[in-house]
């Protein structure tokens, strides 16, 4: 099924293009939508990817590159797997079924990869900071593009939008956002904002006073007719002063909606008034993910994303249960660990980005939920709360994907490291991630928090070393603790076994050899586990520690592998710039006799999507190179 192409519908056929979407005549459009759709899904159905957002947005899509003459016209896309369908109208269909896979189609918008795609996009919040320097940058050179950016409601609960509104409504510049507003990011949306902008759209209250009034002004007789216009021209100043249109008013947009965004019709009409209007406009439309696909608008949670094949109707998955059952994903040992730990200690609290679900955090927010925050797609705000909780002698863990840590780093320095407070950073999806690409890639965590005071960095080998690390973090009282490890399935089958609190700094000796040793940081250490194996039994005797903390460094035992071995190599799935491999050398050049230190690990470029197996055995990574390095400098002893 890997060359499986989905046959598009007779209009969806003919358009390669925005320019032949616009050959087609607007009545046609909602054709050309449920097309689309059918497209999408599949698609999907077969080789997998994001669904949801981009089934939500098809309409809007569709009037977007029906109104505008893109890509001279500039549209910006916020949390890029809503772009499915922008893809596909803008001459990828072909290759669509690449999407996601090694060397194929990129799942996000990637400038690289297309003209039409403006701004690259896989985290969330960009796109009006984005949009309006494309805006700036057009006033300054006297073009006369239009500039666009669509952000989600989740998006727009980051503090980045917000700045990015707030410039823009100073600098009152021609641009055009569009809100659109599901009542979902991946996890259902948490927050002020979301409670406010559902209010607008589901407010009974408001809803019965509009009929009400309506109805009653319709009694009188002799001025029912015009009395009922008047009531229509009071209730949209009401429903200004009620909605949002206040409140992105307050940031210098006009407010348009909330409209239909599954009427692509009026949708173009929409925007082409918008088009003739200057200055900053908001474009507020109600949508629903997942839409056309029943399951998914059931369960958009669930059908976010689909990684494996599945019944394009009913939804029912095509793979067959595995006989064997798989060890639990690193995620969900995280969350048993987090309630058991919880539950032992009333001062444990955990937090989460908008991501529950993804980062295990989920479990504790259904057993224990009083202890439990979600605080929305706001990394920055995430680190400080946490250590404003600290403050006061609570235990703060905070579940965070690697890649969107980075967003934290001056809370990082400034509120915890500064401050010298415990809060235990539980950092998933460290590593090459597979299919979301280097947007995703947690590369970078090692270097950019190895550098900070009060920062004990360790990461696990297996699922039983990451429980033990999340009980040490608990026992640490001064400076914060970094945990780091990988998207997918654990070693063994250990969820709940107890704790046992490790000595900070310590590594520990696998096996001892000849003239080689490997100091492995973390699961990749399961490969050069693996490669050991290969050698010895072709008589190749190689050492192998685990050094489990990348600060501080276990000391002692670098010093023992320096008197023992004539080469050290380091091992990290992180960037080899500045990373446990950069420590380690560090320090053997430190002492008086230093030895040579080659560090493993991915290398200062960006690795591309694709499965994670593929990745690593294309940057040398796994148990094969792992063996054919070590091969190497044996071969090199031999001839010296």
């Amino acid at each position: 099924m890997d060359d499986f192409k989905a046959t598009p519908g007779k209009l969806l056929a003919a358009i390669n293009s925005p320019k032949d979407l616009k050959e087609i005549p607007i009545n046609q459009l909602e054709q050309v939508c449920n097309e689309l759709r059918d497209f999408i899904i599949e698609t999907v159905a077969v080789h997998g990817g994001h669904f949801g957002a981009s089934l939500g947005v098809v309409e809007l899509t569709t009037a977007l590159h029906y109104v505008f003459d893109t890509p001279k016209d500039q549209l910006v896309w916020d949390v890029g797997h809503q772009a499915y369908g922008h893809k596909i109208l803008t001459g990828r269909k072909e290759a669509f079924h690449t999407n996601r896979k090694y060397k194929g189609v990129s799942g996000f918008p990637k400038r690289s990869e297309s003209e039409y795609d403006t701004f690259g996009v896989g985290h969330s919040s960009t796109s009006i900071s984005a949009a309006l320097g494309m805006a700036a940058a057009r006033d300054i050179k006297k073009s006369d593009e239009q500039i666009v950016a669509v952000i989600g409601d989740g998006s727009m609960t980051a503090g980045m939008a917000f700045e990015a509104l707030n410039n823009a409504g100073s600098l009152k510049t021609d641009m055009i956002v569009i809100l659109n507003d599901n009542n979902m990011s991946i996890d259902p949306n948490v927050g002020a904002l979301n409670e406010y902008l559902v209010e607008i759209t589901a407010s009974q209250t408001f809803n019965k006073l509009r009929n009400e009034v309506y109805d009653a002004l319709g009694h009188f007789k002799s001025a029912g007719d015009k009395m009922r216009k008047l009531a229509s021209r009071l209730e949209k100043s009401l429903v200004t002063a009620l909605t949002p249109g206040s409140l992105f008013k307050a940031f210098g947009f006009k407010y348009y909606g909330p409209v239909d965004g599954h009427n692509v019709e009026q949708l173009v009409k929409t925007l082409n008034d918008l088009k003739k209007i200057p200055g900053p406009k908001l474009l507020h439309a109600v949508t629903i993910k997942g839409k056309g696909f029943a399951p998914a608008e059931r369960d958009p949670l669930k059908w976010h994303a689909q990684s494996s094949p599945f019944d394009k109707i009913t939804g029912e998955s095509l793979v067959k249960k595995p006989t064997e059952k798989k060890p639990p994903k690193y995620q969900d040992v995280f969350g048993d660990a987090i309630v058991e730990l919880a539950k032992m200690d009333e001062r444990v609290v955990g937090i989460t980005a908008a991501m529950p679900s993804g980062t295990g955090l989920v479990k504790m927010m259904n057993e224990i939920p009083e202890r439990s925050f979600d605080v929305g797609i706001a990394e920055q705000h995430a680190v400080t709360f946490a250590a404003g909780l600290a403050t006061q002698g609570l235990k703060p863990f905070v579940a965070i994907y690697s890649s969107f840590l980075q967003r934290g780093f001056d809370q990082l320095v400034h509120d915890c490291a500064i401050q010298k407070l415990p809060v235990v950073f539980c950092m998933d999806r460290a590593g090459l991630v597979g299919a979301d690409g280097p947007t995703h890639h947690g590369l970078y965590d090692i270097a950019y928090l190895r550098g900070i005071p009060h920062m004990i960095l360790c990461a696990p080998m297996n699922e039983i070393e990451l429980r033990n690390m999340m009980f040490t973090g608990l026992k640490q009282s001064v400076g914060s603790f970094a945990i780091r490890y990988p998207r997918g399935n654990a070693e063994n089958f250990i969820t709940g076994n107890g704790f046992e609190e490790m000595e900070i700094g310590k590594g520990r000796i696998l096996n001892e050899g000849d003239s080689v040793v490997i100091l492995s940081y973390g699961t990749i250490g399961l490969e050069a586990e693996k490669a050991v194996k290969n050698l010895e039994s072709q008589g190749i005797s190689v050492g192998h520690y685990d050094m489990r903390f990348a600060k501080p460094l276990d000391e002692k035992l670098v010093i023992h592998a320096m008197r023992t071995y004539n080469r050290i190599i380091t091992i990290e799935d992180g960037t080899v710039l500045g990373g446990f491999g950069s420590a380690v050398a560090e320090f053997v050049a430190s002492q008086e006799k230093p030895i040579t230190v080659t560090i493993m690990g991915v290398p200062d470029r960006l690795v591309e999507h694709g499965e994670p197996h593929e990745l690593f055995a294309e940057i040398g990574l796994n148990a094969a190179g792992i063996e054919q390095k070590v091969k190497l400098f044996v071969s090199l002893k031999v001839e010296q």
